[in-house]
């Protein structure tokens, strides 16, 4: 039986990490181009706490946004899409395929959503997008997330909360609670 532990090649060291992120001792960033759509400006753009693993993980964050994330946090190929603000706590886990989304990223106006189409296409400028909601994600300690879920922009999941795989994420989370479905609800 073979282990899929990253090999020596899978890890990204830190050389190529961009110039405005900050990764606490022991923390492993392994898979291929996690920076690849990583623009932001702030300072830090990105902070991870200490004895963390991003395996698979892809930051890809706005030029206006930041995501912090604390200690001993464990991602498997999870999607973080930022604009504005992502907050995460100790001790999280996120599965496989999990997408994180503080902004809705495209106008939803059908009108709008053409003038962003062309903008977006590689004749155009992106300083021409239309302007798209967002809002800060918090998500606190001790807090495990199922595969293939989906928490949207402006929820807070409070500590110790358990979402199950493929749940949909529009609302705030209590405490200690465990929510499932689309869109997701206590169980």
């Amino acid at each position: 039986m073979t282990q899929d532990y990253p090999t020596i090649s899978e890890i990204c060291p830190p050389e190529t990490w961009p110039p405005n992120i900050t990764v606490g001792n022991g923390t492993i960033i392994a898979g291929i181009a996690p920076f690849r759509r990583f623009y932001s400006t702030r300072d830090p753009g990105l902070s991870i706490g200490c004895d963390c693993s991003m395996m698979g993980t892809q930051f890809s964050i706005g030029t206006a946004g930041s995501v912090t994330i604390g200690d001993y946090c464990h991602f498997t190929h999870a999607v973080l899409l930022c604009e504005e603000s992502v907050k995460i706590g100790n001790h999280v886990v996120i599965g496989w395929n999990v997408t994180i989304s503080d902004a809705d990223f495209h106008s939803l106006a059908p009108d709008e959503r053409i003038v962003d189409a062309v903008a977006l296409s590689p004749g155009g400028d992106v300083r021409d997008r239309p302007h798209f909601a967002k809002k800060p994600i918090v998500i606190e300690d001790e807090v495990w997330i199922g595969p293939s879920a989906t928490i949207l922009k402006g929820v807070h999941i409070h500590r110790g909360a358990w979402i199950e795989p493929g749940s949909v994420v529009s609302k705030d989370v209590p405490a200690d609670a465990r929510v499932f479905g689309n869109p997701a609800r206590l169980a």
